[in-house]
């Protein structure tokens, strides 16, 4: 069994903003991106350590994956055990802020 996968409402306003600039261009591929990018932070739930140490931050409990050119930031706990996603955010816009929870 793995950690429950929590969105916080930061992480839902950066992907909804993420899917409604797609959808500029093309509604089916904001879509799938989407959805793409849901199904990879809840693959973090099995494996709660893939992800990098957010290097802005040092901190090894607040963990990166990179797709594309996008970060989904993370934060993990353990006692209760739980996996946060605190950002989608495209790596083009520079530094993300991340407040941990």
């Amino acid at each position: 069994m793995g950690f429950p996968v929590i969105l916080t409402p930061q992480s839902l306003e950066d992907l909804g903003g993420i899917v409604r600039y797609i959808a500029l261009d093309s509604p089916e591929r904001a879509r799938v991106f989407g959805n793409l990018l849901i199904d990879q932070a809840l693959s973090l739930g099995a494996f709660p350590e893939m992800g990098r140490v957010v290097p802005e931050l040092n901190d090894p409990e607040v963990r990166e994956i990179p797709h594309g050119s996008y970060r989904i930031v993370y934060e993990v706990f353990r006692n209760p055990t739980g996996i946060f996603v605190l950002r989608f955010w495209n790596a083009a816009r520079g530094v993300p802020e991340i407040a941990k929870g």
